[in-house]
């Protein structure tokens, strides 16, 4: 199994098969803690071989950066099967998050796992706005 995209992004949609994501990011800015972000996506496109066929668990984690969880894990069952003349699967999943909590800055992690294994872990950094830019949007 190969994560051909892993990203979270301002927005995502699957369309026909197609993947298409708007503004992905690693970072987020905020003037006052705990922050709530108010709304984001996470993009996936899989792809499965013949031997990887079946039934599968995906579990997407937010993580802080001493290991706790910052929200309840999602869990999506996967079943895979590849096409009758296909060498391979493709496979995109785009999840809706919102209003993600954050008590404070720091270095946050999503974890993507497949079938109880970490599979992808992207880092996500959030951090606290400079006084003078905070004075500057207040």
């Amino acid at each position: 199994m190969l994560f051909q995209v892993a990203a979270l992004c301002d927005a995502a949609t699957d369309h026909a098969g197609k993947l298409n994501l708007l503004g992905a990011f690693d970072t987020i800015v905020g003037g006052r803690f705990p922050l709530t972000h108010p709304q984001c996506a996470l993009a996936l496109r899989m792809i499965f071989t013949k031997v990887e066929e079946g039934d599968h668990k995906l579990q997407v984690a937010l993580i802080d950066e001493d290991g706790g969880q910052v929200v309840k894990p999602i869990v999506i069952p996967l079943t895979v099967a590849l096409p009758p003349q296909g060498y391979f699967a493709s496979r995109n999943i785009v999840i809706n998050l919102q209003r993600l909590p954050f008590a404070k800055p720091g270095q946050y992690a999503v974890d993507i796992a497949l079938d109880g294994r970490t599979q992808v872990n992207l880092p996500l950094q959030v951090l606290a706005m400079r006084k003078k830019e905070s004075e500057a949007a207040g």
